[in-house]
């Protein structure tokens, strides 16, 4: 099914320029960096770029808030992400808005988006009274040894296009309530989301009076973020984007000895067992696939399923996947949205052509929509593909809605498949069968950072911390202890004795 009307680009424009207005965002327009929409695939405002100077300004600035924000008390950092909280809840309408105008995620997805910025913002705030450090036995008479942590400094934020706005508030609140500043360079395809964002942090911050430059934001290109990355005033360096730009971030970071926080590549799997309820199992399927049009870091891409129950699964996955409703992300009807491009759907075909011509079978899916309508943007079917092996194109990330489906007759077999693809973020088993759902979350079972049973790949709360391993980077965001990344950690040796005695017995004078 297709939404054969879609919204003109003056219409996008028009309710962007609304959305801005509501905020108190004033466009500032006249530059050829473009804010660009993939509803029409067309370009809606021209901004001016951040550049080495403005780069360098912020920089300056954030490093100079941070020796006030340091010695701020972290109750009091809280109120700001509090009230950047409350300001987020009274524009969610507005800022999911500009999430699908500059993303092309549907209504719910954009929502939700929206919504984890609000929950991260409550953990964060919680957060600022629990930033605990823990006492240690000393081995020495009249001795306490304790564990401290303190905030760590300027913390840099490139973000991706897929998540615009909540992957930049899982690290933000965090950080500010860790006692950091931030310096923020989003993905160049979503810069009125991000200013947006900035505008309202700034109004939480004049609100409960903390200084402005606690936060900065720099909309430019590749060259902006390379600063970020080579400053030594950036003490943490937040990256999402491929593991083709970990690589490069990665080691300029360490040669200054700074630290790096990376969220890269996904190639997530799910295990069908023979036990599982195939109706629960294709609701969290079909979500995890086409969801965002396949262009989440957790998206299922590989699906590996037990050969007693695969004929029966592809059929239900073929019949749903033959009737998403694919178009206009404004129209409540509609399930998939446009691809962020038509070079990302150049991608997504290149990788069906080998994958076919390796031997996969396409089962659904795979035709372009709306090309008369909107010929710049990107609308296509969610395919699914029938493979015998997992060759070399299954064992890449494609971006996109491409779902590849494989067999096995042992656990065993099962997850030396699932684990056998160079990223490591997320994963599930469909299984009724509890041996199978704890040898899966095992250390013998999947070598990701998200392990989930009966539920699909994406999803994420935020109460739980984020990241992956091998070529996902390792990083973790968001909840449990991950605000640990943002700070730094002292040990702490206190004499309340009247001697001076040596650690290990050592005597000297």
């Amino acid at each position: 099914m297709t939404s054969n009307t879609l919204p003109t680009t003056d219409e996008l424009r028009a309710r962007a320029r609304t959305s801005l207005g509501a905020i108190g965002v004033t466009v500032p327009e006249g530059g050829d960096f473009h804010a660009r929409t993939p509803v029409t695939g067309e370009d809606l405002f021209g901004l001016k770029a951040s550049g080495a100077a403005d780069a360098e300004a912020a920089i300056g600035a954030a490093h100079t808030a941070f020796l006030t924000w340091r010695t701020t008390p972290a109750p009091r950092r809280g109120e700001l992400v509090r009230r950047l909280g409350e300001l987020l809840r009274e524009h969610k309408s507005d800022l999911a808005d500009l999430v699908t105008i500059e993303a092309g995620k549907i209504r719910s997805e954009a929502l939700g988006e929206v919504q984890e910025m609000i929950d991260i913002c409550d953990f964060a705030v919680g957060l600022s009274r629990q930033l605990y450090g823990r006492t240690i036995a000393s081995e020495r008479p009249g001795h306490r040894l304790a564990e401290t942590w303190h905030p760590l400094g300027v913390v840099g934020v490139v973000s991706a296009f897929n998540f615009p706005a909540a992957v930049w508030s899982w690290n933000t609140a965090v950080a500010l309530a860790c006692g950091d500043t931030v310096v923020w360079k989003p993905s160049e395809l979503t810069p009125l989301i991000s200013l947006a964002c900035d505008h309202l942090l700034a109004r939480a911050a004049d609100d409960v009076g903390a200084p402005r430059d606690v936060h900065r934001l720099l909309l430019g290109d590749r060259a902006v973020g390379e600063q970020l990355v080579d400053d030594p005033r950036v003490a943490l360096v937040s990256a999402t984007g491929s593991t083709r730009m970990g690589r490069e971030v990665g080691p300029r970071v360490a040669a200054r000895f700074g630290r790096s926080l990376l969220e890269l590549g996904g190639n997530n799997a799910a295990i069908v067992a023979p036990s599982a309820d195939l109706d629960l199992a294709v609701q969290g399927i079909v979500f995890a696939a086409a969801g965002t049009a396949g262009q989440r870091c957790t998206t299922l891409r590989r699906l590996i399923v037990h050969r007693d129950v695969a004929e029966p699964l592809v059929e239900r996955l073929t019949s749903a996947y033959r009737k998403l409703p694919i178009g206009d992300p404004f129209d409540e009807n509609t399930l998939v949205g446009p691809l962020i491009s038509t070079a990302a759907l150049e991608t997504m075909n290149s990788a069906l052509t080998r994958v076919q011509a390796q031997g996969g079978k396409i089962l659904a899916g795979g035709n372009r929509r709306l090309a008369e309508a909107a010929p710049q943007a990107a609308y296509t079917e969610p395919v699914l593909v029938r493979v015998d092996e997992q060759n070399e194109v299954v064992r890449e990330e494609t971006f996109a809605p491409i779902l590849y489906v494989l067999t096995y007759d042992t656990l065993e077999e099962a997850i030396a498949l699932h684990n056998d693809v160079p990223q490591g973020l997320s994963s599930s088993i469909f299984t009724r069968d509890q041996q199978e759902a704890e040898i899966f979350l095992s250390a013998a079972g999947s070598d990701c950072g998200i392990a989930n049973v009966n539920i699909g790949t994406s999803g994420a709360e935020i109460g739980g911390a984020f990241g992956g391993e091998k070529e996902t980077g390792g990083g973790r965001e968001s909840g449990s202890d991950a605000w640990k990344a943002y700070m730094r950690s002292a040990t702490n040796t206190i004499n309340y004795s009247s001697e001076l005695s040596l650690a290990q017995n050592v005597s000297f004078l």
